[in-house]
């Protein structure tokens, strides 16, 4: 059996334990539960399906070739989806439901940050291991630790940081920046973080505007009339799913790309469903993009395949991130189940197996800190299009290293950036160095 579906050492190992595990005793055997049942949160409906929907399906293919390799241990995954367009007090509710259970082994949630700052201390206080597939908040973290919860993406520094190193360095003369944000943690927190890196990175370079519409805002023409009013030479926005791509059907025909750099932050996961303007500077939060050159090394070309075979377009970085997720699921159960000799392990002993873990992934490598956040690389690009491929593709890509724009665990994020000078970027590489 080829085992290039995932990543090669992670199947191997699959295989070579299941293997040695149908050898051990009867009891060992009956020890083990009938499925690895797994919580699932994502959006599913509403606005933000358009960025929570390829997560599903990214775990719908993940389950899918882990199960057909064998499962984890000889296990199969079995998963609970749960929408997260409910709201915070649904999405909590359906948490404790699951992690009551007895037969829920561990849980993947969630992809809102509102909902992870809200899920975190739950699951210390159900001892349920957790792991953040999405929710990016560098608040996470930030007043304590959480021993039962897990990010192994990164947080908003390094991704905020990223886009503005890349737009410094790709438009020098920059000196008026624009920023419209959601109006929740996520786009306040990318707000102040560009708004510092700036002024340690280029001091002369003025912000004017900020602008936070409503998640689910139908229209954006205001906003839209006050950034062409603004002239600003970038415009920076992490806006995402619905939202993104109202705002970039309603901006284009006023030709306010024409005018100014777009930056959307979460622009690649809305390149197949919206026209996205040409050059428009995006990336994937991490290291997700699959058609990089180190996941085309890994599992992610199999992956990709698999994803456009069933749901018809290719894959986009919430499905890389939900993907990378169950890939460190997998890796902490093998973990901890090696360690236990063979033996199915407790929740409690696959939670001590990710402390520390640093794997492969299908488009990178991450390893989780102390404080439980995971240092993973950011790419960022420009909106282009290649001959023989179908869709807008990221060109100039730059692949920044995690542990340079990730603040060193237990700093203040923000007054780490700030004690940055405009010398930090002379270090790191230049837009189009990554091929």
């Amino acid at each position: 059996m080829r085992l290039t579906s995932i990543t090669g050492t992670a199947l191997a190992a699959a295989m070579v334990l299941s293997t040695t595990l149908s050898g051990t005793s009867l009891a060992s055997a009956e020890e083990k539960p009938e499925s690895l049942n797994v919580g699932v949160f994502t959006f599913m409906s509403g606005p933000a399906a358009a960025y929570g929907m390829p997560g599903r399906q990214g775990a719908e293919i993940m389950i899918e070739q882990i199960n057909a390799a064998g499962g984890i241990g000889g296990v199969p995954i079995k998963a609970s989806f749960v929408d997260e367009a409910q709201g915070a007090q649904g999405v909590i509710s359906e948490y404790r439901r699951l992690a009551e259970a007895p037969d829920t082994d561990f849980m993947i949630a969630a992809l809102s940050s509102g909902n992870c700052l809200a899920l975190a201390p739950i699951a210390d206080q159900m001892k349920m291991p957790t792991v953040g597939w999405n929710c990016d908040t560098h608040q996470l973290f930030k007043d304590g630790a959480h021993p039962y919860f897990f990010r192994p993406n990164g947080n908003t520094v390094a991704e905020f940081m990223s886009y503005v190193l890349y737009f410094l360095d790709k438009n020098p003369n920059v000196r008026r920046v624009a920023i419209i944000n959601p109006d929740y943690s996520f786009g306040h927190d990318a707000a102040e973080i560009v708004k510092a890196t700036l002024a340690a990175l280029n001091p002369g370079v003025k912000v004017v505007a900020e602008l936070y519409p409503k998640l689910g805002a139908s229209s954006y023409q205001t906003e839209i009339s006050r950034l062409s009013a603004a002239r600003p030479d970038v415009i920076f926005s992490n806006l995402w799913g619905g939202d993104l791509e109202n705002f970039v059907r309603q901006a284009n025909p006023r030709g306010l790309f024409r005018q100014s750099q777009a930056v959307f932050a979460l622009g690649e996961s809305s390149m197949q469903n919206v026209e996205m303007p040409q050059g428009a500077i995006v990336g994937v939060l991490g290291d997700g993009w699959w058609r990089s050159p180190d996941a085309a090394k890994r599992g992610a070309p199999a992956f990709g395949a698999a994803y456009k075979a069933k749901f018809g377009q290719d894959p986009v970085f919430p499905a890389m991130k939900m993907a990378n997720s169950f890939v460190v699921m997998k890796a902490a159960y093998e973990k901890a189940i090696a360690k236990n000799g063979g033996e199915w392990p407790s929740k409690d002993q696959v939670r001590d197996a990710l402390e520390g873990l640093s794997i492969d992934t299908l488009t990178g490598h991450v390893t989780i800190r102390p404080d439980h956040d995971g240092i993973v690389d950011q790419i960022v690009g420009t909106v282009t299009k290649v001959d023989g491929i179908d869709a807008p593709v990221l060109g100039s890509m730059v692949r920044y290293s995690g542990d340079k724009v990730l603040p060193p665990a237990g700093d203040d994020p923000v007054a780490w950036i700030s004690s940055l000078t405009p010398y930090f970027p002379k270090d790191m590489p230049k837009p189009g160095s990554y091929r």
